[in-house]
C-alpha cells in the first residue's frame, strides 16, 4: 500500500493508493508547527488497522512541513521506498517554464494525474488556499499557468480591510443578485469565483490555440463549491494530486 501525502498550504490530503487506486483518504489541517513526531502520531492513528505501508509519496507547498515529513519519513520508516516530488525527481513531465523549481510540486503532481487519466492536451484547475490553472501542452508537456487568490483567501481578507463586512459560511445563495449582505458575500465568492474560473480557462483557449473540447480536470478541497455554477464542462477529481503521487512513485520505483 503506497501512502501518498499532498500538503497544502491550509489542508494536507493523506491517502491510501493499491495498483493506481485510492482506498482512503483523509483531510488535516497544515500546522507548520507540527513537528516530526507529531506528524508521525497522526499518520499513525490514521493508519491504525490499514495494509502495512510499502511506499511512500510526498509533495508539499510548504517547506517547513516538507522538511519535519522528511525526518518522519528517515524516522519511522527507514526502510520504506520514498519519493519527493521536488525538481530532479523523475516524472516524466516536462516543466518547460523559466525556473521550473519555482513551480509547486502539488501542480506538478496534479498535471501528472490529469495527463494519466485524461491525455494531453489538458488543463488542471485547483481550487484550495489559491485557484491555479495549469496547462499541459499537446505534447505533454507542463508549460505554466494561473494563479488567483482562492475563495476563503480572498473573503477573509475582505472580512479583515472592511469594518462592515465579516467572513461568512462559503454556501451558494439563493441568487446572483443577493437581498442582504451575507448573500451577497457569498454570491461573490461562488459565483465570482466561477466567473474568474470559466474567464480563464477561456482566454488559455484562446492564447494557447487549445480546442474548446480539451479536457479541463478540476481539483481541490474547495472545487465543490464551484463546480455546479461553472458554464466550463469539467471532469471532477477530487483525488487527483494522490493519483499524480502514484505515478511519480511508479515511474522511480518501476
Amino acid at each position: 500500500m503506497l501512502l501518498t501525502v499532498a500538503v497544502e498550504n491550509t489542508r494536507t490530503l493523506v491517502g491510501l493508493v493499491f495498483e493506481g487506486t485510492v482506498k482512503r483518504h483523509w483531510w488535516v489541517g497544515t500546522d507548520p508547527r507540527r513537528t516530526a513526531d507529531e506528524w508521525a502520531v497522526l499518520l499513525q492513528g490514521l493508519l491504525t488497522g490499514e495494509a502495512p505501508v510499502s511506499g511512500i509519496a510526498l509533495c508539499s507547498a510548504v517547506p517547513h512541513v516538507l522538511h519535519e515529513l522528511r525526518a518522519v519519513v528517515s524516522r519511522y520508516y527507514r526502510n520504506v521506498p520514498s519519493v519527493v516530488v521536488e525538481p530532479g525527481v523523475k516524472t516524466g513531465l516536462p516543466v518547460l517554464v523559466d525556473n521550473p523549481r519555482e513551480v509547486g510540486t502539488d501542480r506538478i503532481a496534479n498535471a501528472l494525474g490529469a495527463v494519466t487519466l485524461y491525455g494531453a492536451p489538458c488543463l488542471v484547475v485547483d481550487v484550495g488556499t489559491a485557484i491555479t490553472i495549469d496547462v499541459v501542452n499537446p505534447a505533454g508537456a507542463f508549460v505554466g499557468g494561473v494563479i488567483a487568490p482562492g475563495i476563503e483567501t480572498a473573503t477573509d481578507a475582505l472580512g479583515e480591510a472592511a469594518a462592515q463586512l465579516r467572513r461568512v459560511e462559503l454556501v451558494r445563495p439563493r441568487s446572483v443578485v443577493a437581498r442582504n449582505t451575507v448573500e451577497a458575500l457569498q454570491s461573490g465568492a461562488i459565483h465570482g469565483f466561477a466567473a474568474l474560473v470559466d474567464g480563464l480557462v477561456a482566454r488559455i483557449r484562446t492564447e494557447q490555440s487549445l480546442d474548446d473540447d480539451l479536457p479541463v480536470v478540476i481539483t481541490g478541497a474547495l472545487a465543490p463549491l464551484l463546480i455546479g455554477q461553472l458554464t466550463t464542462a469539467v471532469h471532477d477529481e477530487p483525488l487527483l494530486t494522490l493519483r499524480g503521487l502514484f505515478q511519480a512513485y511508479t515511474r522511480n520505483f518501476r
